[in-house]
């Protein structure tokens, strides 16, 4: 019997060699590899495109970073085995992006091409048409777009970005202004001098409000369709690569999507614009655990892309950007604000005089409040009522005042080794440097007492049962959210960030337990409670067309005062201030490491830091937070290394060397690491 053999494989003419990053997942595999390219696959083999290789005895996938005409490989090449696509998705632009991302975040490139580039689907790649020519700049003065009349500074931010300027600017919603149809406008008006724009929000609900709005302002039917897609998990993979490949390939001019969007290769980019950065969401669940909000600020370095962060209100990481002159306010006329703003009356819950219903009995609602609540519903108008959300952390407070809990080394939250049932919390420690706080004393009253903070929502609807008899009574929340509600008499308990749009506007928001929010173990907790307040308030009607907000805090407490005055601006430039001075992020970077005892100490004795670098802990692993896919690890624990922003370059390169080491020597115990992760501890 004859048996024939394969024909010898022949490697192309030109540039032979392929440098192939396998997609891996191992930190001392994080580089690219020489492979020989068949003839056969020269015309498809060419760099951005997903191939897939043999390595260690196995096929894997991997994209071709680059063709050159020799190796510095002494040894012999295994050859290119397929070309899984030769749509080339890895454009030099996401190439520098995702090297940039992994660098900063001590992270893989692997990881961040799996946040950047959506899983392939053959099927979508034959149904987009080819890439759209580039369509080219109009010129012509830019038009303010419909809506912002009363912003004319936008005009100049609009003229640096179609300018190929790398503008980057900052913009508060003011109140009771739509924002999503706000940014339609905005983008329409970018579309229309030829770019591309992206579109950027925390939340499905936000990416179908503001789609909606972006194909109101294209024009509607087909032309809405084709000219805006969405970009978010929700969707499905086939149809999310689809409409991936349609921005990539130039033809949807407006993409709007979730975090994931912020790495999209937009081929002719005019403007990206990021909503809301104070959301949780923007957070990456997955390592290397980037923000988005900070991806796009590296983006726009990077590649000269116009930035625009709006927001109801301010974060002090975008306070940072303004101080040091890295983006500049959109600012509205002088007394928009005012005009468009309710009037907020603060009241404490401690005062007694204030926390008795107009029946007389004890409740959580203060008179005022119950008032507010009913002149509203007299003149047919929505009641906006916010409470927290079940299932935040359990927390340390002044029993007397309710200021949280802090060490006084560090400033870091304090928590109880266990309840007494007659003493309340014991055993008191710091919750990031570990010391222990045998003697505590709130540094707001003196008081040496403690509770423990809860949040329930039951009591609150039976109470609005209860008071307002035949009025109906809706929930927005959790599973179940409302996104808008008729004028007319209802009162809406929601949870932050769930409360649905009044037509007309809410007569009246009621925003309670505002302890529970404040008083999160968490260095972000006042700034999220503002950002809640802000956005609920902002529902509300005008103080000339009676719309009221009643806050239950201090109303001399600058978080409060910051809602009274409407100013979350000054609050975010104060908070920053406070920060910088105390050594908290965004003023230095913090980065966390997690993971056992003894990993732990083998990485700080191998880290060479530099002197500026402050180790804090180890310490326990903060109650909530645990190790995803590292079940096995008992009692894991948190280091936190506190670096000054010139330094985290050269602390990062440091980090990745020992994590790529302890990858090398295949070390058993798992370790992550955070940058600026949004909950410290």
């Amino acid at each position: 019997m004859t048996t024939t053999r394969p024909a010898a494989r022949v490697a192309a003419a030109d540039a032979p060699v392929a440098r192939v990053l396998p997609l891996l997942g191992v930190p001392h595999l994080d580089r690219e590899f020489d492979y020989l390219v068949p003839e056969s696959l020269a015309d498809q083999a060419i760099p951005g495109t997903r191939v897939r290789v043999r390595f260690a005895g196995r096929l894997v996938d991997g994209f071709l970073i680059e063709r050159t005409d020799e190796s510095d490989h002494a040894g012999d090449l295994a050859w290119l085995e397929r070309v899984i696509s030769p749509e080339p998705v890895l454009t030099p632009r996401l190439l520098r992006l995702v090297e940039l991302v992994a660098r900063r975040w001590v992270g893989m490139r692997s990881d961040v091409l799996r946040l950047a580039v959506p899983p392939r689907h053959a099927a979508a790649e034959k149904s987009v048409p080819d890439p759209q020519p580039p369509l080219g700049v109009t010129e012509g003065p830019v038009e303010i777009p419909t809506g912002w009349a009363d912003h004319p500074m936008v005009a100049r931010f609009l003229d640096a970005a179609t300018g190929g300027v790398p503008a980057r600017a900052v913009w508060t919603v003011p109140p009771g202004r739509d924002w999503a149809r706000a940014l339609a406008a905005l983008a329409d008006s970018v579309r229309r001098r030829g770019l591309q724009v992206l579109l950027i929000v925390p939340d499905q609900r936000d990416v179908d409000r503001l789609t909606a709005e972006c194909r109101q302002v294209v024009g509607g039917g087909a032309a809405g369709r084709d000219l805006v897609v969405d970009l978010s998990a929700g969707i499905g993979p086939s149809a999310r690569y689809r409409r991936w490949l349609r921005a990539v390939r130039g033809h949807a001019r407006i993409v709007v999507g979730t975090r994931s969007a912020v790495f999209a290769p937009l081929p002719e980019p005019g403007l990206i614009v990021l909503h809301d950065d104070g959301d949780d969401s923007f957070v990456e669940p997955r390592a290397p655990y980037p923000h988005t909000r900070e991806v796009a600020a590296q983006r726009s370095v990077l590649d000269g892309t116009p930035l625009l962060l709006s927001s109801v209100d301010r974060t002090p990481e975008v306070a940072e950007y303004v101080r040091s002159g890295w983006a500049h306010e959109i600012r509205p006329v002088p007394g928009l604000v005012r005009a468009l703003a309710p009037r907020v009356v603060a009241f404490t819950d401690a005062d007694p005089t204030q926390a008795r219903d107009v029946a007389g009995g004890r409740t959580r609602l203060p008179a005022v409040a119950v008032t507010m609540a009913r002149e509203a519903i007299d003149v047919d108008a929505p009641v906006l009522v916010q409470v927290p959300r079940k299932g935040y952390i359990p927390t340390l407070l002044c029993g007397s005042c309710r200021t949280p809990a802090r060490c006084r080394r560090c400033n870091g939250p304090l928590r109880a080794g266990r309840m007494d049932a007659v003493h309340g919390p014991v055993d008191l420690a710091c919750g990031w440097c570990g010391a222990p706080e045998p003697g505590f004393r709130c540094v707001a009253c003196g008081s040496r007492a403690l509770r423990a903070g809860v949040v329930g929502t039951g009591r609150t609807a039976e109470e609005l049962g209860r008071m307002f008899p035949g009025v109906r009574i809706r929930t927005s929340g959790g599973g179940e959210i409302i996104d808008t509600v008729p004028a007319a008499p209802a009162i809406i308990v929601s949870t932050p960030g769930a409360e649905p749009v009044a037509e007309g506007g809410y007569g009246a928001a009621l925003l309670l337990d505002s302890w529970a929010l404040l008083g999160r173990p968490d260095l972000r907790a006042v700034q999220n409670a503002l950002r809640f307040w802000v956005g609920a308030a902002s529902l509300v009607r005008p103080a000339a067309e009676g719309g009221r907000v009643f806050l239950s805090a201090d109303s001399g407490s600058p978080v409060a005062q910051a809602l009274v005055r409407w100013d979350p601006q000054g609050w975010a430039a104060r908070e920053l201030a406070d920060r910088a001075e105390v050594g908290f992020p965004p003023a230095v970077h913090m980065v966390a490491v997690d993971g056992p005892a003894t990993a732990l100490s083998a990485i700080l004795d191998e880290l060479r830091l530099p002197d500026e670098v402050e180790v804090l802990g180890p310490v326990d692993l903060p109650p909530g937070e645990e190790l995803p896919g590292h079940d096995g690890v008992d009692d894991p624990e948190r280091m936190l290394l506190r670096v000054p922003p010139v330094l985290l370059a050269a602390v990062s390169t440091e980090l990745r060397a020992v994590v790529v080491a302890r990858s090398g020597r295949r070390s058993a115990d798992p370790v992550r690491v955070r940058l600026d992760p949004v909950h410290i501890g």
